[in-house]
């Protein structure tokens, strides 16, 4: 029960930290796009070379399913067949904005989650850096041990 706790806070601290990376925000990422829908896209490239298309809308479907269960917002979420997120970025307008956010937030957490438990924590870290290479990021998962920054 313990190493499932530790997992689902590593999960979310991993989670938050590329998160917050991602709102400071890229020049040419649409205005309305949120940081949850940047790092879905961002990874989505390295794990459909990992594991396929199919694989990586599997893994995605099983993370909607999961952050669904807290958030249930986010069954207008739906996942295209070349495995993008659709809907994630119009909840804005149907909820508040902080809702939003939250829900991206699980979600995000919940995609970070299956993937350390299906590859690892050396794997998901190797794909964080490739993913975020201009990051700081010490190569560890739990915020009390590491850190992921925008470097100028």
């Amino acid at each position: 029960m313990e190493k499932e706790i530790v997992s689902l806070q590593e999960s979310r601290n991993l989670a938050q930290r590329l998160l917050a990376y991602e709102a400071v925000g890229d020049e040419n990422s649409a205005p309305s796009e949120s940081a949850a829908s940047r790092v879905c896209a961002k990874l989505r490239g390295p794990l459909i070379t990992l594991a396929g298309v199919a694989g990586f809308r599997s893994l995605l479907s099983r993370a909607l399913t999961l952050a669904r269960a807290e958030v249930p917002n986010l069954s207008a979420v739906q996942i295209a067949a070349d495995g993008s997120l659709r809907g994630l970025d119009e909840l804005v307008s149907q909820t508040d904005k902080e809702q939003a956010r939250d829900g991206g937030a699980i979600l995000i957490a919940q995609l970070v989650g299956l993937l350390l438990t299906f590859i690892g924590e050396g794997l998901t870290i190797r794909l964080v850096q490739d993913v975020w290479p201009e990051a700081a990021f010490d190569g560890r998962v739990s915020e009390k041990r590491g850190k992921l920054e925008r470097t100028r």
